[in-house]
């Protein structure tokens, strides 16, 4: 059985309400779970939540809220892995033969079907017991460079300060969208980053949003996207 677990703790703190907040005219969270339901990939598409607002909106969005997330699971400092991993507990107890699972987050506007089918294929012909979407950095990372306290800059790598862009290793990021991974990982609390395949995806489609000029810049080219039919 594969399941998608949208982990929807109701305590954001830099944008409140964060997951419910609406987006371009419907809850942010409905963007993550109708990927889910319109992807035909799923036994069953649940939120893991503390919230009784985000859970009954998530309801009305057609997703599944078959437990409550315990306190201690949603405070600012916990991880993904063990909520997921609770997620899949607390399905078993429920008689729910669970094997894959994919985690998508609920801030995730941009993410798209095709993404999520790209990830289970690449999951299931891999040996890795992970695999998320990552995008390329904008700039080499290996000509970053840090301020020193007088103002002056300096190289974070200097054996690469005078190598051609061109002739540098490409660096990639996590796009922060989604995680398949193998049950027998999330339960054995294995490092996402560590254990995972990388589904390249394009720039342009990653947005991270943590501050209302994140949002208003994301609902802006959301917006434009949708008038050229990219959404």
């Amino acid at each position: 059985m594969k399941i998608a677990v949208i982990p929807a703790r109701g305590g954001s703190k830099r944008i409140p309400r964060k997951n419910i907040r609406e987006f371009a005219g419907k809850p942010m969270i409905s963007y993550a779970i109708s990927a889910a339901i319109n992807s035909r990939l799923f036994d069953h598409v649940i939120v893991s939540t503390d919230d009784d607002e985000i859970a009954s909106i998530a309801c009305q969005w057609g997703a599944e809220v078959p437990f409550k997330r315990p306190d201690d699971l949603s405070d600012d400092f916990t991880p993904t892995v063990p909520v997921v991993a609770h997620a899949i507990q607390a399905c078993r107890e429920i008689g729910w033969d669970v094997d894959t699972v994919c985690c998508i987050y609920p801030g995730v506007p941009f993410v798209e079907v095709s993404d999520l089918r790209k990830g289970l294929k690449i999951l299931e012909s891999n040996a890795s017991s992970y695999v998320f979407p990552v995008a390329e950095y904008p700039s080499a990372i290996q000509r970053a460079l840090k301020q020193l306290p007088d103002g002056r800059m300096q190289t974070l790598y200097p054996q690469y300060e005078l190598t051609r862009t061109q002739d540098l290793e490409l660096t990639f990021f996590d796009a922060g969208q989604f995680y398949w991974g193998r049950v027998e990982a999330w339960l054995a609390n294995e490092s996402i980053h560590s254990h995972g395949a990388g589904l390249a995806i394009p720039l342009w489609r990653v947005v991270d949003i943590d501050t209302l000029e994140d949002w208003k810049r994301a609902e802006v080219l959301y917006e434009v996207l949708k008038m050229k039919g990219e959404t």
